[in-house]
């Protein structure tokens, strides 16, 4: 602990204090395969020889790879406006607007963004975003409860299995009972639920209309929580028009790189009944003293401003600069753009599939429509297909065995805008040729 000022006799004294003989024994909850084997770093490197390093451990990654995965993160295009303007120094070193007065560009950003995604969802009320799409869901969940006053959460089999995996973590200390309900059948479990989290599209690509779960959900008191994919509301029912409570969703989509997985964009919003329960911040509009247009925070109900268990959450930020770039985004396509992104992802993935059809050995798993993910079944394993195809420029697709979300040889296929027919031809010839000995 050489690192650390203190002399010999300081440290007996503090390990004295906590009541334990040796610094090793404050790590003996640590199991010993998980701990630091040691501290012996290398010696400092110039920039120089920094940079170099750096470079070679860069060129390891496959930037040129034709990308085809998906199952939350997507490989959309992003105009080269959303960069030069989210980078600018007023948005970019922006702190998070503590003092409103100060921060008025921020705020307008906000509260912009926050009518941009109830025009997308067909939603009331939206908050200036939470931190992922699978924190949003645990956050959907329990708002749930301290609206109803209920702690049964029910999941549909089209949630993703990782925002499922989230939600069992951040509810792991929580008196909540989380139950798996099939599709068909659900209903006999909603009596005694705080809500019913759905997903459109599955995460296995399936189009669902959850208005008549939307009506089941009321009937008996609970909520109906739809997890959304932004992209997709260019051509599909919104969950505002399902007769959703709460829709929730990942916005990578809507602006951002995939990025070694963020910062990423948890997007939320409700209805007005219940925007008091819901978690984070909301920007509103006002005026001042002088009739001049204002913005400020409202509804700020986390722990820093209310007694703790009145508390909404414990959200202390929000994701102000992906929040902007969303904007962004949706203002540079506006309606008819996002339409024309939707229709063109949906079209490329029906031609793909149809090229896979025809593929001897590969089977679409997906019986109904699909907007632009489907999984398909190969002769093999799907990790060693992906591994194969990674050689060959791709980015296959997710190996959903892995995820516990399907067989072995069961491979989960995105298609973006930016996918063009010469890379669909390629890749579904790639896919029909792969070697399973």
């Amino acid at each position: 602990m050489t690192w650390i000022p203190t002399t010999a006799d300081e440290q007996k004294e503090m390990l004295a204090a906590v009541g334990v003989s040796s610094i090793d024994d404050l790590f003996t909850t640590i199991p010993p395969e998980l701990r630091l084997a040691g501290w012996d770093l290398p010696p400092g490197m110039s920039e120089m020889s920094v940079r170099a390093r750096l470079d070679a451990l860069a060129a390891k990654n496959c930037p040129g790879n034709i990308c085809f995965m998906g199952g939350g993160v997507y490989d959309h295009f992003i105009p080269a406006a959303v960069d030069a303007l989210s980078s600018r120094s007023e948005f970019y070193t922006a702190y998070t607007p503590y003092q409103p007065e100060a921060a008025q560009g921020t705020l307008q950003s906000i509260y912009e963004y926050q009518s941009a995604i109830c025009r997308l969802t067909s939603m009331e009320v939206a908050n200036a975003s939470l931190y992922d799409g699978g924190t949003a869901v645990f956050e959907a969940a329990t708002m749930s409860a301290r609206l109803t006053k209920r702690t049964k959460i029910l999941c549909l089999p089209s949630l993703n299995p990782v925002y499922k995996r989230m939600l069992l973590t951040h509810t792991a200390n929580l008196n909540f009972n989380i139950l798996d309900v099939p599709t068909e059948g659900f209903e006999s479990q909603l009596d005694g639920a705080a809500c019913l989290i759905a997903q459109n599209p599955s995460f296995h690509g399936d189009i669902a209309d959850f208005s008549r779960a939307a009506e089941a959900c009321h009937a008996t008191g609970a909520l109906l929580a739809v997890s959304f994919y932004p992209i997709s509301l260019g051509l599909l029912k919104t969950p505002g028009l399902m007769g959703a409570d709460i829709a929730i969703a990942e916005g990578q989509s809507l602006g951002m790189s995939p990025g070694f997985g963020g910062p990423y964009l948890g997007i939320m919003a409700t209805r007005r009944a219940h925007m008091r329960k819901m978690p984070g911040r909301l920007v509103a509009q006002t005026q001042d003293g002088q009739g001049r247009r204002g913005f400020v925070l409202t509804l700020q109900a986390r722990e820093q401003h209310i007694r703790r268990e009145r508390a909404m959450s414990n959200i202390c930020s929000n994701e102000a600069l992906c929040a902007l770039r969303a904007l962004i985004y949706l203002c540079l396509l506006g309606k008819e753009g996002l339409r024309e992104v939707a229709a063109q992802c949906h079209a490329k993935a029906e031609y793909l599939k149809g090229l896979l059809r025809e593929t001897p050995g590969i089977e679409i798993v997906n019986k109904g429509p699909t907007f632009n993910e489907f999984v398909v079944r190969l002769p093999g394993p799907a990790d060693r297909a992906a591994a194969q195809l990674l050689d060959r420029g791709f980015f296959a697709g997710v190996p959903l065995a892995a995820l516990g979300a399907g067989g072995p040889n069961d491979l989960l296929v995105d298609v973006t805008e930016k996918r063009t027919r010469a890379e669909l031809d390629v890749f579904a010839n790639a896919l029909g040729k792969l070697k399973w000995n």
